[in-house]
Parts: C-alpha cells; structure tokens; sequence
C-alpha cells in the first residue's frame, strides 16, 4: 500500500507547487482552487473507439490498466482550459517520452498540457513531474491492477476499494464516472495544490455514475476486446 511520504517527496512536491498565485483573475494560469487527477480505465478507452486499435495504448504489447487521463486545475464550481501563456505551449520530446508508461500517448501527453497544464502555472517539466508524483500517490487496489476478466461491480464498491487501499482518501474526495454501454470511464480524485486528499467540488459530483452497475473490460496485452463472461 502507497502512502504519502514526508521529507524528501513533500519538499518535491514544494518546489514543483511554486510560483504559482491563487490571487490572479479567473482564466489566468495559476488562478484555480484545487487539482483534480483523472485516472482513466484504459481498456473502456480501446473498446469504445474503435479508431484506437491502431494506437499504442490499445495495439502496443503492454497491457494498460487505469492510466493518468490528466491533471486539472478546477475552480469549485467549474474550471479554466487553454490559459494564455507569454509563449506557445510546448511539450519537450523529453518530458514526453518520460510520460509514456502512464500517459500512453504522446497527443495526450501534448493535449493535456495544452487544455489543463496552461492553467496550472507549471512549466511543462514541473507540470508532469506533479502529475506522476500525485498518480503515483493513489494506491490502485489490487482487484484492478490487471484483471483478465470483464469485471461486473458497482460504483460504490469501486469507490469502497479505493477508500480501503488509501486510508487518508474520503468518500467525498472521489468520483466514479461511467460510459457507454455501462462501461467505467474514470476515477478522479481531488487534491490540494500541495498533494493532498481534499474534497471535491461540483464538477465531478455533477459527473459521477448514476448506474446501479458498471462494467470494467479486461486488461490485455493489444487491449483487443471480445466478449468475454463477466467477473461477478
């Protein structure tokens, strides 16, 4: 089980945080109340697009799980996209690459950045530096690390497994949201600009499933779907 360190990752943490103002005007880099990490079910994503399979994330050897979607600035109620910035956003080759094994597409990685990284006051570097330290935080629990199956579940229980295997996360502090044919879209978890657990403002609680039931797809090298029994 991951949990927070002190010390040399909160000094991190600082440093990657700094130089950013919540005292600017709304839509200027910087200006946001809290960040929301969306941690997307990558098989749902290869299944429900069918232009994917010639992707990476979905034709690649590596079979993908639960995959960093983004990091987003969030205002408590809404939230800013593409800020200006005094030069035109640029992701790094680099910085890219390094993102790869959990953003598994470098239009994602450059899109990302773009729409939501504009408006975190980060340069690109310490923008993806943040991202990876707070993905890396969440504890996923096992039963989702690389089911072979299709999974069969609810949203409260996907909630209760994440609550479980992160002792300082509250059932306030996340949100399950679902997609086509019943299938799991996302999880996104609400953190501080420091990189803690806080609780969620009206955006993900206006998006969080509704459905009694959803569905998690298999996790398989190439990601290519079939039916498949359902895990109950």
């Amino acid at each position: 089980m991951k949990r927070f360190r002190v010390g040399a990752y909160g000094a991190l943490l600082v440093v990657l945080v700094a130089g950013t103002s919540s005292a600017q005007k709304a839509g200027d880099p910087g200006d946001f109340d809290y960040y929301s990490l969306v941690l997307s079910w990558s098989p749902t994503y290869c299944a429900s697009n069918p232009g994917s399979r010639k992707e990476p994330q979905c034709s690649g050897g590596r079979p993908y799980a639960f995959v960093l979607h983004g990091l987003w600035p969030q205002y408590e109620r809404g939230w800013p996209e593409f800020c200006r910035t005094r030069k035109k956003p640029w992701v790094p080759r680099g910085v890219m690459n390094d993102m790869l094994d959990i953003m598994p597409s470098k239009r994602l990685v450059i899109h990302q950045y773009r729409k939501h990284g504009t408006c975190s006051g980060l340069q690109p570097t310490r923008y993806f530096q943040l991202s990876r330290l707070l993905f890396e935080r969440v504890a996923i629990p096992r039963r989702f690390v690389r089911p072979s199956k299709p999974i069969r579940t609810s949203p409260r229980d996907i909630k209760e497994a994440f609550l479980k295997a992160n002792p300082d996360l509250a059932a306030n502090m996340i949100s399950v949201s679902c997609g086509s044919r019943r299938r799991l879209r996302e999880i996104k978890i609400c953190m501080t600009r420091e990189g803690l657990f806080r609780a969620c403002g009206r955006n993900e609680q206006k998006r969080r499933c509704r459905r009694g039931d959803v569905i998690l797809p298999p996790v398989r090298a190439g990601q290519t779907q079939k039916q498949d029994k359902v895990d109950l």
